[in-house]
């Protein structure tokens, strides 16, 4: 190959790449997809919810129990929501860090708890949580701005074993129920 065709084939690569970004650049922006929220299912306090992935067994936590859950949250809609924000994630770039703590006894915000104590080991949800069940008016971390929507992608990982509680874990169990 000499000079000549060196050259003639540079700017043939040129030109088919100029011609290449004008076709993309002219394509019309296309819309983010939109969740069909009457796709969810209603539980309580106002918490919505979608179940995403099967369990397996049936198999739910108790109060007091230790889960090992991954999640994704956002807010202003889901992921893939044009306005969406990521907030946090138990996926980072050294891969999946599972959070894990003990469920029902106000160890996270409210909606959690809610939520997890009805999903059977193995579930993935998508759920949307209202600011009453979330961090409220005051928001949190500077991140999540106060009276915010909470989304979350959630999958509940693991149950630990049973706890044995001693009286005053069962009383205070009693006084502050969900």
């Amino acid at each position: 190959m000499n000079r000549r065709d060196v050259s003639s084939m540079t700017t043939t690569t040129i030109a088919a790449g100029l011609l290449f970004s004008s076709v993309v650049l002219a394509r019309p922006a296309s819309s983010a997809a939109v969740v069909d929220v009457s796709q969810f299912k209603n539980g309580p306090n106002g918490l919505k919810y979608l179940v995403s992935g099967a369990g397996s067994g049936g198999r739910k936590p108790q109060r007091g129990q230790k889960v090992k859950t991954s999640y994704t949250l956002y807010v202003n809609g889901f992921g893939e929501e044009e306005g969406s924000k990521k907030i946090d994630s138990s996926k980072g770039l050294l891969g999946e860090k599972p959070f894990e703590f003990d469920v029902g006894v106000s160890k996270v915000i409210k909606g959690w708890d809610l939520s997890l104590l009805d999903m059977e080991e193995g579930e993935s949800r998508r759920l949307i949580i209202p600011s009453e069940l979330g961090y409220g008016e005051k928001g949190a971390g500077g991140k999540i701005p106060g009276g915010a929507t909470l989304y979350f992608d959630v999958k509940l990982t693991e149950i630990g074993k049973m706890p044995t509680f001693n009286e005053r874990q069962l009383k205070w169990l009693e006084e502050h129920p969900l």
